[in-house]
C-alpha cells in the first residue's frame, strides 16, 4: 500500500464490512472511524493491496506488537468476492519480512462465517475463545493519569516500563509503537497507574472521529496490567473511564476474550455489556495472552 491508495482502501473496507454486516446505509457505514488511514500511518510495511488493471480492489493490514502480530483488516470490494482475492492477499500478508520472524500470529473473524474461518484454517490458523465487543457509558472515578502528561525526559523510561509489563504477560510482547503512535498522529491517550512509584498498567486509548474510536467515542485498543494483577486492571479501569468522562464522551467501547475470565468478569461487574463477537484465531495453536490470569483488552479488529 502506498499514500495514494489509502483513500481507495478506507471506502472498500466501508463497504465490504457494511456489505457484510448489511448495513441499511452503505455511504456512511463506519463513516467517522478511520482504522485503514491510521493503521497505514504507524505501520506501512504491515499494509498491502490487491490491484486489478491499476485498480484497488481489496487491502489488508497489521500490527506488530514484538512476538506478537495482529493480522486484519482483510477486505475485498464485494465486486470480486468468491474470486480468491482474499486468499492472495493473506498469503502475501503472511510472507512479508516483517511478518515471517513473528512468533505467534493473530486475527479476529466471524465465528458465523464459514468462509472466513475456512480461509484462516487453511493457512494454519486455529479457532480459540469468543472475543466481546462491549461497551458502557463512562463515569468519572477520580483523575487519570496521561502518557501525554509526562516530561519528554520521562517518556523512554515509561515506554520500558510498559514494555517489560507486556513481556510479563507474553515474552516479547511490546506495545510501545502503538503507544507512541497515539501521541505522534494525536489519536487519543495512554493511560497509566503506578504501584509503588513504577507503572503497574497501562491503556492505550483512540478517541473521537478520525480514529479507530469514533464519533463520541473512546477505544480500549489495547490495555494491559501484570499476570494476577488484579487491583491495577481494576485502577486501570477506574482510569479510562475517567479521561472518557473527562472528555464528556458518551461511551467506552473494549473488547476482552472470554479466555482472560477474570478480566471479562470484571469488565461486565462493572457494567460493560456486549454488542458484538468474534472469534479469536491464532497460528500456531497456543494459548499467547489467551488466558484466565492474563489482565489484557484487546480484539485484535
Amino acid at each position: 500500500m502506498a499514500a495514494p491508495d489509502v483513500a481507495e482502501a478506507a471506502r472498500i473496507f466501508r463497504l465490504a464490512f457494511g456489505t457484510f454486516m448489511k448495513a441499511p446505509d452503505l455511504a456512511r457505514f463506519r463513516a467517522d472511524i478511520g482504522m485503514v488511514e491510521t493503521r497505514f500511518a504507524t505501520e506501512p510495511e504491515l499494509a498491502l493491496v490487491a490491484e486489478t488493471e491499476g485498480r484497488v480492489i481489496g487491502s489488508i493490514l497489521g500490527m506488530g506488537w514484538g512476538s506478537q502480530l495482529a493480522l486484519g483488516p482483510l477486505t475485498v470490494d464485494p465486486a470480486f468476492w468468491g474470486q480468491g482475492v482474499a486468499r492472495q492477499l493473506a498469503g502475501a500478508f503472511l510472507d512479508l519480512p516483517p511478518v515471517r520472524p513473528a512468533g505467534l500470529v493473530s486475527l479476529f473473524t466471524f465465528p458465523q462465517s464459514a468462509s472466513h474461518l475456512r480461509l484462516y484454517e487453511s493457512f494454519g490458523f486455529a479457532s480459540h475463545f469468543l472475543t466481546s465487543i462491549m461497551e458502557k457509558a463512562p463515569a468519572a472515578r477520580g483523575e487519570a493519569r496521561l502518557f501525554s502528561a509526562l516530561d519528554p525526559s520521562a517518556r523512554e523510561g515509561a515506554l520500558a516500563q510498559c514494555r517489560a509489563i507486556a513481556d510479563a504477560v507474553l515474552p516479547g510482547l511490546d506495545l510501545t509503537r502503538q503507544i507512541a503512535a497515539v501521541d505522534a498522529q494525536r489519536l487519543g491517550e495512554t493511560v497509566l497507574v503506578e504501584s509503588a512509584g513504577e507503572i503497574a498498567g497501562f491503556a492505550v486509548c483512540h478517541i473521537g472521529r478520525g480514529t479507530e474510536a469514533g464519533e463520541g467515542t473512546l477505544y480500549v485498543k489495547a490495555a494491559m496490567a501484570p499476570p494476577g494483577a488484579a487491583a491495577e486492571f481494576e485502577r486501570l479501569l477506574d482510569g479510562v473511564e475517567s479521561l472518557a468522562a473527562a472528555r464528556g464522551l458518551a461511551r467506552i467501547t473494549a473488547g476482552v476474550n472470554a479466555a482472560r475470565r477474570d478480566a471479562y468478569r470484571r469488565m461486565t461487574a462493572r457494567g460493560f455489556r456486549t454488542y458484538a463477537t468474534g472469534v479469536a484465531m491464532q497460528r500456531p495453536d497456543v494459548a499467547g495472552t489467551l488466558r484466565p490470569d492474563a489482565y489484557v483488552i484487546d480484539d485484535w479488529r
